[in-house]
């Protein structure tokens, strides 16, 4: 595979899912880890991803612009945004997740309607400050330089205290028999506890992160109450999603 085809392959890759890991695209693209390595420094350098210890992540993901001139497929997040702020009424109590999605549904919510709105994200927080009916509450722990969002026993031990009505999450990958998964052990673990303080979890993922799966489950799909894409619930894309007990927007 040329150069061009590999660098081709990262960058769709982490745009995708946000964050990757040089061993899985070593291993997806059957070249060495060093091979990868030097692709990723020269696409580094070039201002077309960040490279961070082990891997690399999207700029969209790791550099927060009011721009968003560099969050890929803006267009179909802001779509699955808009549905999902249909789900919200005045003094909601609810919790939203980190990533550009997410951070979509934040900046979409209307000056007017009452919130309560518990967050792990630091984007997410700044967003949700320029509302002026929303009470912000940040959910304190450890820092991920890469997610910017708090994770770790801290959180996991708050996130244990609070129940909210809808919790809005993300996920690096999902599959309709398997269920959400990441690449992170920890990442996972803060997810978990993230649904578990919810009476309902409701997934916002772009259609292209469907039918994929990584290392570590978060849980099964059955768990979620409510998927939303950018697709209609009747594209031919949900069907293996349909059979399962989940709603679909």
């Amino acid at each position: 595979m040329l150069k061009e085809e590999r660098q081709r392959t990262i960058l769709n890759e982490v745009e995708l899912h946000n964050r990757i890991q040089l061993t899985d695209i070593a291993e997806k693209l059957d070249v060495s880890i060093d091979t990868v390595r030097r692709d990723v420094k020269e696409l580094d350098v070039e201002n077309k991803l960040r490279k961070v210890h082990g891997g690399a992540v999207s700029l969209g993901f790791a550099n927060y612009s009011p721009a968003r001139n560099n969050v890929y497929a803006l267009e179909k997040k802001t779509k699955i945004a808009e549905k999902a702020v249909n789900l919200l009424t005045d003094n909601s109590v609810v919790l939203i997740d980190g990533g550009t999605t997410c951070l979509e549904l934040a900046r979409l919510l209307p000056p007017s309607i009452n919130l309560t709105c518990f967050t792990l994200s630091l984007p997410v927080a700044s967003e949700l400050l320029n509302k002026p009916n929303v009470e912000t509450i940040f959910i304190g722990g450890k820092l991920s330089k890469d997610a910017q969002i708090a994770m770790g026993s801290n959180t996991i031990h708050n996130l244990s205290d609070i129940k909210v009505d809808y919790s809005f999450i993300g996920t690096g990958y999902v599959d309709a028999d398997y269920g959400l998964t990441e690449f992170d052990w920890d990442i996972v673990q803060t997810k978990k506890a993230v649904i578990a303080a919810s009476k309902k979890a409701v997934l916002l993922c772009i259609s292209e992160k469907l039918n994929s799966q990584h290392r570590y489950k978060t849980c099964g799909i059955n768990t979620i109450d409510t998927m939303i894409t950018e697709l209609e619930p009747s594209h031919n894309q949900l069907l293996a999603f349909k059979n399962q007990n989940i709603r679909l927007l």
